[in-house]
């Protein structure tokens, strides 16, 4: 499985050779100015919510690569009414079963809204299960007892957690997370982008290793393989 980091909450996971792109927040990212948004291509795009620092390029990546958007119900409304055609609509609780593997929507507890202001349903997260790797993708959210049912019915490789603070959770909670999800493996996200969030990374890194964690804080445009 190939991961590239594009910044914030936007990664691109090469699932057994489906590319699937996590929150693309790309183009208004200055950390992010070397991205050549045209190159990446896409199969699905996963929308954990609808704040613009998580949608920000969905709609133009939709329509450049004709990828299936899956999101909440009301995040998948508000582009079907922009014309984007190959949706998947979901909500808490449910899972589908797509060519990569099966996608269940998790819980996060955050605020959610779109661009314009429209309601976007509530935040979310996802567990990812493959033929590869099984793995969680939080979004943006608190740390939250519900995580323990991800520790109690998956056996996760990894997860995706926010570690920046202010609007998430910062790397003390996520590392309870980890513990609460059963996972030894923390791929760090929403973080540094702007002043409210920016983290020190050598006292994140020291506080992952005092708990036997791996906490791994990839460098924009990086891919790597788990």
């Amino acid at each position: 499985m190939k991961i590239t980091y594009y910044g914030q909450s936007c990664f691109l996971f090469d699932i057994g050779g489906t590319k699937v792109l996590f929150d693309p927040f790309i183009t208004p990212n200055p950390l992010a100015s070397e991205i050549d948004i045209d190159s990446i291509e896409c199969d699905y795009i996963l929308l954990s919510h609808g704040h613009g620092d998580h949608v920000a390029d969905a709609e133009y990546l939709l329509n450049k690569t004709g990828a299936t958007l899956v999101a909440i119900y009301e995040i998948v409304s508000w582009y079907q009414n922009k014309g984007i055609e190959n949706v998947h609509p979901m909500n808490t609780g449910g899972k589908v079963h797509l060519p990569f593997g099966t996608v269940k929507m998790v819980n996060a507890i955050h605020s959610s809204s779109l661009p314009d202001g429209t309601y976007a349903g509530i935040a979310a997260g996802f567990v990812i299960e493959s033929a590869e790797k099984t793995f969680y993708y939080a979004g943006d959210t608190a740390l939250h007892m519900d995580m323990k049912l991800i520790g109690e019915r998956y056996h996760l490789d990894f997860a995706l957690l926010p570690i920046g603070d202010n609007f998430t959770m910062d790397v003390e909670d996520a590392l309870v997370a980890a513990n609460y999800v059963n996972t030894k493996k923390i791929i760090g996200m929403h973080y540094d982008t702007f002043p409210y969030i920016e983290i020190d990374h050598v006292e994140a890194l020291e506080l992952a290793r005092r708990q036997q964690k791996e906490l791994i804080l990839m460098e924009i445009g990086q891919t790597i393989e788990l």
